[in-house]
């Protein structure tokens, strides 16, 4: 890194911004100058037209440990107050990764635990290293995981969330991949060309296109299916048909070409 803070970001030529932690010798564990940090790198990175698709990812040996120590020690002597705001920052980094109008994909080189999984669990696609462990440990300390619930819960179901959350259990890179905490597991040496292969088909599709679907699956998730919302998806799709980069889509398909955002 070029400057002192806590993690990198690269924005490469074909428009994936990497984003790496950058604290391996406390295993990128979070403090609230990351969390302040991280959260308004990726607003940007969510308002960059410039990007396509984002990589969150690790330095070291571990994707994220969660709470830096020293952090916690320091909070301890925090009232209700400085917690709650300590919460609510933590909260708004998880909801705005969640809600990035862009695809994100874990890279998930190493261990993950709390925080960490709650990184995992809101973006849109992650892919461990067989070596990987993970664990929401939050009760072992105490405290429960509040912040990360919702993005777990919605990932792997409540009943398999109170497992891991009631035990505060570390489990390997094969039951998370059960638990669908991520989408595959890969030998260390191939995780790069595991992650490359899935943003080169994020970068094969229209970004208006993904980030209107990314919108849709939220907006449907867990809803009942109404009369109101058949009538809605028509009306999506039917306004998605009418943007130029539908029309690219087609013709191209139809002229057998590559799309202008594949060129």
């Amino acid at each position: 890194m070029t400057d002192d803070r806590p993690f990198s970001i690269e924005h490469r030529a074909d428009g994936v911004a990497v984003i790496t932690l950058e604290r391996p010798e406390i295993h990128n564990a979070f403090d609230d100058r990351l969390i302040v940090m991280l959260t308004e790198t990726l607003e940007s990175v969510g308002k960059d037209d410039g990007v396509r698709a984002l990589m969150l990812t690790g330095h070291g040996k571990s994707f994220s440990a969660g709470a830096d120590l020293n952090w916690m020690r320091r909070s301890a002597d925090y009232g209700e107050d400085d917690n709650l705001k300590d919460a609510r920052a933590l909260a708004r980094l998880m909801a705005t990764l969640d809600r990035l109008p862009k695809p994100t994909v874990a890279k998930v080189n190493g261990a993950a635990l709390g925080g960490g999984v709650g990184l995992i669990c809101c973006c849109d696609i992650a892919i461990a290293s067989e070596h990987a462990r993970f664990g929401t440990t939050e009760v072992k300390l105490g405290i429960m995981p509040s912040v990360i619930g919702p993005y777990v819960i919605r990932t792997i179901g409540a009943r398999e969330a109170r497992r891991i959350m009631l035990t505060g259990e570390r489990f390997k890179a094969a039951e998370a991949l059960r638990l669908g905490l991520v989408h595959h597991v890969v030998p260390a040496e191939e995780l790069e060309q595991s992650v490359e292969a899935v943003v080169t088909e994020l970068l094969s599709s229209g970004p208006l296109a993904m980030q209107a679907t990314k919108i849709l699956i939220q907006d449907l998730a867990g809803s009942a299916i109404t009369t109101d919302m058949v009538d809605e998806t028509a009306k999506r799709i039917a306004v998605l048909r009418a943007t130029p980069e539908a029309k690219e889509g087609l013709g191209a398909f139809l002229e057998k070409r590559q799309p202008n955002w594949r060129a």
